[in-house]
């Protein structure tokens, strides 16, 4: 069998598994957030926390929610850090740098995970099970939470009310992520991942000699930072290390972990808004863009431009041969497509134009499908803008699910569109006029501080802000000022955003519904699908082509 046939069989396989998945998870999550019922273990939980389940919270009551549980969950995990030394199964490791843990910190609880370390010889088995591993889950139910806040807003009439975050953020924990990623591990583990808390031992090397590794809770690590699209491996290698991705099967299941969510929430959104057909224009815009950017990625990795890539017979540096080239493209698209961020190869070393498509899959916003939760509410915020610029181009006021889009709703709107590529360039900018910054780049003596060392900088804070975590291995981001400036980008990548996606949704919820007449926009047409399709690609164009072409496209044609 061919290379290029094996990967169009995984990706026919992998749409297929989505599809078997994407009614009746879609469907179980929206009676599940809709549910006036607690389970047992929920109520012990709202009694821990102090929280009542059943009150009804405003946009600013519910945006305090998530913005005191994730300063909590900050301060906690950067503690944990610090004091790990003194901990037990701390495996030896010293205690994590005050910067260290402090990008660490933010960069779980921003459901981000760079990782400025590497896992196996930094993080001891306590810090990674009761710290990173629980960031994992409650953050992507944060997300979850936001994004069901904002289809209240679509859905609801002349309350303002956006639901509860507490009860949002329990649900989203116990009823979605941990049952799947319960069969997802046990799944992990009978393929071959490793699943102990195994010290630190001796292996030997197929160059000879020996070297030191440890183990770990691996496997039920590994699914939830997939279920979650939150991306920080175990080990630093990633899902490259074959304890955490032992074969070509576990590869195509953990791609299938971390779409399958964010491709049913469309399924939710319709159902909660009562139009079930609204959810498949926006799974078809989504859909649209996703096998584009994944056959777009096949074609340049199979194409190995280059004369040392033609000389070779593939791009297969930096790629595992138990994964191929179409295996690869496949995982590397759909983890820069969400804000997943977890790698099967080493992204450095794709094309150039490979390189170019991973960088523009984060700068899309990661909506196709994007993360767990800010994939939706991301695509939704696009959709406000889209029925904007529709209503302008047929002169009448713009309606979005009988809802109006006035000055108030586009400048949220248009606040939250700004937000990331204003810090992406403003710390690239930063960068590359620092001494420091610029030394960072190891590889200056080859490329010099030229296109591919900017690409590496851009990477860098476009997958920080856009919570992603993955990177190009060229940059040394174990700095003072990498770790500070990253892990501030990641946290306000992440949470400005919320404040207006609240804003928006509480602003929406506070209408009354606007009949439909003839002249209504019908969003749930494909007119509208690829309105919304070209209205996000020429928005990420506009922003970010001067810094595409100073960095992949310069380096794709030189």
């Amino acid at each position: 069998m061919s290379p290029i046939l094996a990967g169009v069989l995984q990706l026919t396989a992998l749409v297929a598994a989505l599809a078997l998945a994407y009614r009746p998870l879609g469907d179980y999550m929206a009676a599940m957030y809709s549910s006036r019922k607690h389970l047992r273990v929920e109520k012990v939980i709202y009694r821990c926390i102090g929280a009542n389940p059943d009150t009804q919270m405003r946009w600013p009551a519910y945006l305090r929610g998530v913005l005191a549980f994730s300063v909590a969950g900050v301060l906690f995990l950067y503690l944990l850090q610090r004091l790990q030394g003194s901990l037990p199964l701390s495996l030896g490791f010293a205690s994590i740098s005050p910067d260290q843990a402090f990008n660490t910190a933010a960069s779980f609880v921003a459901n981000t995970n760079w990782q400025s370390y590497s896992g196996e010889q930094a993080m001891g088995h306590v810090v990674q099970t009761a710290g990173l591993a629980v960031q994992n889950f409650v953050s992507a139910a944060t997300g979850m939470a936001v994004a069901i806040a904002l289809v209240r807003g679509f859905s609801r009439t002349r309350t303002g009310d956006l639901g509860n975050f507490w009860a949002d953020l329990v649900r989203g924990t116990v009823r979605v992520l941990v049952p799947i990623a319960v069969i997802g591990a046990l799944v992990l583990v009978a393929c071959g991942a490793i699943q102990n808390f195994s010290g630190i031992h001796e292996v030997g090397q197929f160059m000879g000699g020996t070297r030191q590794t440890n183990g770990g809770a691996v496997a039920s690590q590994e699914v939830v930072k997939l279920l979650g699209t939150n991306g920080g491996g175990y080990f630093n290698a990633n899902s490259a290390h074959p304890f955490e991705n032992p074969n070509g099967f576990t590869n195509l299941f953990q791609v299938f972990l971390i779409l399958v969510i964010p491709f049913a929430l469309p399924r939710t959104f319709g159902r909660l808004v009562g139009n079930v057909r609204q959810g498949y224009a926006i799974l078809a815009t989504m859909g649209v863009i996703w096998l584009g950017f994944t056959a777009l990625m096949m074609w340049t990795e199979f194409a190995h431009g280059g004369p040392a890539l033609q000389a070779a017979g593939a791009a297969m540096e930096g790629k595992e041969n138990r994964f191929g080239v179409g295996g690869s493209s496949i995982f590397s698209v759909a983890t820069t497509l969400t804000s997943t961020g977890a790698v099967d190869g080493f992204h450095d070393s794709f094309t150039a134009f490979g390189g170019g498509i991973q960088l523009l899959g984060m700068m899309l916003g990661e909506i196709a499908p994007g993360g767990v939760g800010s994939g939706l509410y991301g695509m939704l915020v696009m959709a406000v803008i889209a029925v904007f610029i529709a209503g302008l181009m047929v002169g009448r006021t713009p309606e979005y699910l009988g809802k109006k889009i006035g000055t108030r709703e586009i400048k949220l709107a248009a606040c939250y569109i700004l937000i990331t590529p204003t810090l992406v360039l403003g710390f690239t900018a930063a960068s590359m006029v620092m001494p420091d910054a610029l030394g960072s780049m190891l590889n200056t003596k080859s490329l010099g501080a030229g296109s591919h060392g900017f690409s590496e900088v851009l990477y860098a804070f476009t997958s920080g802000a856009n919570n992603n975590g993955s990177a190009f291995g060229g940059l040394n981001a174990n700095t003072p000022w990498y770790n500070t400036a990253i892990g501030l980008a990641m946290l306000l990548g992440r949470f400005l955003p919320m404040v207006f996606v609240l804003a928006l949704a509480g602003s929406l919820a506070e209408q009354q519904p606007v009949p439909e007449t003839a002249g209504t926009l019908r969003t749930e047409k494909p007119l509208f699908a690829g309105l919304l399709v070209g209205t996000i690609l020429i928005i990420t164009g506009l922003t970010y082509f001067p810094a595409l072409a100073l960095g992949p496209i310069a380096e794709g044609l030189s």
